[in-house]
C-alpha cells in the first residue's frame, strides 16, 4: 500500500506586499515539491489574484501517533488585495492552520487585522511569521525582532490565538530582484514549528459532497480535470456531481490525489476530478456538489455576531457585501432579537424557531450601542444585550450556497487605505428563501414585531363609566380598527375604546370599573376652568390651559404589530 499521506491545509494570509507568495515559494522549495501547475497568466501578473496552492512534504511527526508516512502541508496562498477578501473568505472554510505573514518593518496593517478576524472565525490554530528580517540592520536585528514579537503577543492577547508561536524569517533576502542563490533565513525553523502545530484535522465524510474548485484544465484524451479542496462530504469514482452555477451534472471518470489515482476522497482532501465533455473555460473556479444539494436563495435568516474591530453601528436597512458560500453579493439587513423576556434564554444551535415572537431592532444591539441622550445623563446607559441576535438578509441577486453555511458581512467599498476593519459581522445561514415571491409566501411566517405606543388626553367626562378622549388619532384615522383595544389612563383606570365621537378624531372610552372619585374631581375642575374662559375666546383659553394647575389626564395605548403581517393587525397581550 502507498504510505499514508496526511494533508493539512495552511492558509497563508497577510497584508499586500508582506511577502506571502515568496514565503510559500521558499517553503515549498525547501520542502522540495513543485507547486501545482499554474495558469501562465497569473505568473505573468506577478501578484497572486487567485488562491494559489503549493505544497511541502515532510515525515509525519511522532506526536501525531500515526506511525510512518508523510505529512503534506498544502499552502493556500490567500491574496492580500482588499477587493479579494472574498477569495480569502472562500479559502478560509478549509483552512486547518493559518500563517499570518507580517512585514517586520511595518507591523500590523489593515489587512493583517482583517486576516486575524477571518482566522478567528474560520480557523483553530495560527502561526505568526515576521517576514523581511533581512531589511533590519544586522546589529539591531535581534532587538527589533524581539520588540515586534512582544507587540504581536500584545495584539493577540484577547484573541483565540493568544500565545501562538511567532517566527522570524526572510523568505527572499534582498527582495524580488535578488539572485536565486540567496538562501532564505529561518525557513527550516519555520517548517519545524509548522510540524509541531500539525494536528489530525477532524474530517467528516458524511453529508453532501461539496468541493471548491480552484483550477480547471483539459488533458488531451482524458477529459477535463477540476482540482480543488473538498469542503464537505466525500466523493467516489462513478458518482454524479453537479456544477450548480451551470446547472450541469457530470460523472466522475477518474480521480487523483498527490499524483496517485484514487477511488475515494473526503472532506479536507485536495483532489483532481476528471470528467468528460466539459469545457474547462466554463468553470475557472467555483463549486461542484452532490446533485440538488445546494439551494439558490433570494433572502435568508441568519444568526450573527458583530465583529469587534468594526467601527460604527450595524443599522437595519443598511446594505452590506454579503459573502455566502463562495459568492459575494450586495444585501440589505434587518436586525431582530428575542422578545425582551427571552433575552437570556439559551437557544439550540443552527436552527431557527418560527413559533417564537421576535422584537424588531433599528440596529444590532451591542454594549456600545448608542442609548438615548437622556439615559446618558441619568447614567443608566447599560444597554441590555440579548444572548442571540438574528438578521433577515435580502440579496440584490440570488445566491447559490449550502444549506448551513458561514456568512460574512463587510463594507468593501470603504477606502482601502483607511485604516479600518471592513468586516462587519459573521454568522450562520439558518434558513434560505428559495421562492422569488418570498415576501408574500415566506415572510408572513416570521413573527417579528414592533412595539407601538400612542398617547392622547381625556377631553371630558361623559358619565361615571365613560370619557371622551382626543389627540390619540389623526383626523383621517379610521377609528373602527382600534375599537375594542385596551387603554390605560394616567390616573390608573383601565379603559376600552368604544368608537369615534364626532368628526375630529375624538373617541369614546368605556371604563368598566368606573372612574375613581379623584379622577372625576380632577377632570371636572379642568373642564370648569375651561368653560369660564368664555366661549370663542381662543387666545385666553390657551393662556389658561397653559397656566392650568390641573394635570391633564393622559390616555396611553400600547400594542404590537407584526412587520410582515399583511393585515397589519394590532395585538395586545
Amino acid at each position: 500500500a502507498a504510505p499514508r499521506v496526511l494533508n493539512v491545509n495552511v492558509g497563508v494570509l497577510g497584508h499586500i506586499d508582506s511577502g506571502k507568495t515568496a514565503l510559500a515559494r521558499a517553503l515549498s522549495t525547501t520542502g522540495s515539491t513543485a507547486a501545482f501547475d499554474r495558469a501562465p497568466q497569473s505568473r505573468a501578473r506577478g501578484i497572486t489574484l487567485d488562491l494559489g496552492f503549493s505544497c511541502l512534504r515532510t515525515a509525519l511527526p511522532p506526536q501525531l501517533g500515526l506511525g510512518p508516512g508523510e505529512l503534506q502541508f498544502t499552502l493556500v496562498d490567500c491574496p492580500g488585495h482588499a477587493s479579494l477578501i472574498r477569495t480569502i473568505i472562500g479559502g478560509a472554510q478549509i483552512i486547518d492552520l493559518m500563517m499570518l505573514v507580517i512585514d517586520v518593518t511595518k507591523g500590523m496593517q489593515t489587512q493583517s487585522a482583517e486576516c486575524l478576524v477571518i482566522g478567528q472565525i474560520a480557523c483553530q490554530k495560527m502561526v505568526v511569521v515576521l517576514n523581511k528580517i533581512d531589511l533590519l540592520p544586522e546589529g539591531k536585528r535581534q532587538s527589533a525582532i524581539e520588540k515586534m514579537t512582544k507587540k504581536m503577543q500584545k495584539t493577540l492577547e484577547n484573541t483565540k490565538f493568544c500565545g501562538c508561536p511567532i517566527v522570524a524569517v526572510a523568505a527572499k533576502p534582498g527582495g524580488p530582484e535578488a539572485p536565486e542563490s540567496e538562501n532564505p533565513l529561518g525557513v527550516s525553523e519555520l517548517i519545524e514549528v509548522l510540524k509541531s502545530q500539525a494536528y489530525l484535522p477532524s474530517r467528516d465524510p458524511s453529508g453532501h459532497f461539496l468541493m471548491a474548485v480552484d483550477h480547471c484544465f483539459s488533458i488531451k484524451g482524458q477529459g477535463t480535470v477540476m482540482t480543488g479542496t473538498i469542503l464537505s462530504g466525500s466523493v467516489s469514482l462513478g458518482d454524479n456531481v453537479e456544477i450548480p452555477a451551470l446547472k450541469v451534472t457530470k460523472k466522475v471518470k477518474s480521480m487523483q490525489m498527490f499524483h496517485t489515482p484514487v477511488t475515494y476522497a473526503m472532506q479536507g482532501d485536495r483532489v483532481g476530478i476528471c470528467v468528460t465533455q466539459f469545457d474547462p473555460k466554463l468553470l475557472e473556479r467555483g463549486l461542484i456538489c452532490t446533485p440538488e444539494s445546494l439551494h439558490t436563495i433570494h433572502a435568508a435568516i441568519i444568526s450573527l455576531k458583530k465583529i469587534q474591530y468594526f467601527r460604527g453601528a450595524l443599522q437595519t436597512k443598511a446594505k452590506f457585501h454579503i459573502t455566502v458560500g463562495h459568492e459575494t453579493v450586495m444585501g440589505r439587513v434587518m436586525f431582530f432579537s428575542p422578545a425582551p423576556a427571552d433575552f437570556n434564554e439559551e437557544i439550540k444551535e443552527n436552527v431557527f424557531d418560527f413559533e417564537k415572537d421576535y422584537l424588531y431592532q433599528e440596529e444590532y444591539l451591542s454594549k456600545d450601542s448608542n442609548s438615548s441622550e437622556e439615559n446618558k445623563e441619568n447614567d443608566q446607559a447599560e444597554v441590555q444585550v440579548p444572548r442571540h441576535q438574528w438578521a433577515l438578509l435580502e440579496f440584490e441577486k440570488p445566491v447559490t450556497c449550502p444549506k448551513l453555511c458561514l456568512v460574512i458581512g463587510s463594507k468593501l467599498d470603504t477606502d482601502i487605505h483607511a485604516n479600518t476593519c471592513r468586516l462587519a459581522f459573521h454568522g450562520v445561514l439558518l434558513q434560505g428563501m428559495e421562492d422569488k415571491n418570498y415576501t408574500e409566501t415566506f415572510l408572513p411566517k416570521l413573527k417579528v414585531y414592533k412595539l407601538k405606543h400612542k398617547e392622547g388626553q381625556v377631553e371630558r367626562v361623559m358619565d361615571d363609566y365613560s370619557v371622551i378622549g382626543r389627540s390619540l388619532f389623526k383626523k383621517e384615522t379610521n377609528i373602527q380598527i382600534f375599537v375594542g383595544l385596551k387603554v390605560k389612563l394616567s390616573t390608573g383606570e383601565d379603559g376600552i375604546i368604544e368608537g369615534g365621537f364626532g368628526q375630529s378624531g375624538k373617541f369614546k372610552i368605556r371604563i368598566p370599573d368606573g372612574l375613581k372619585p379623584d379622577t372625576k374631581a380632577l377632570l371636572t375642575v379642568a373642564s370648569k376652568k375651561k368653560s369660564k374662559a368664555g366661549k370663542g375666546d381662543a387666545t385666553k383659553e390657551d393662556e389658561i390651559s397653559k397656566n392650568d394647575s390641573a394635570q391633564p389626564v393622559t390616555i396611553s395605548l400600547l400594542f404590537k404589530r407584526y412587520i410582515f403581517d399583511m393585515q397589519k393587525k394590532m395585538i395586545q397581550s
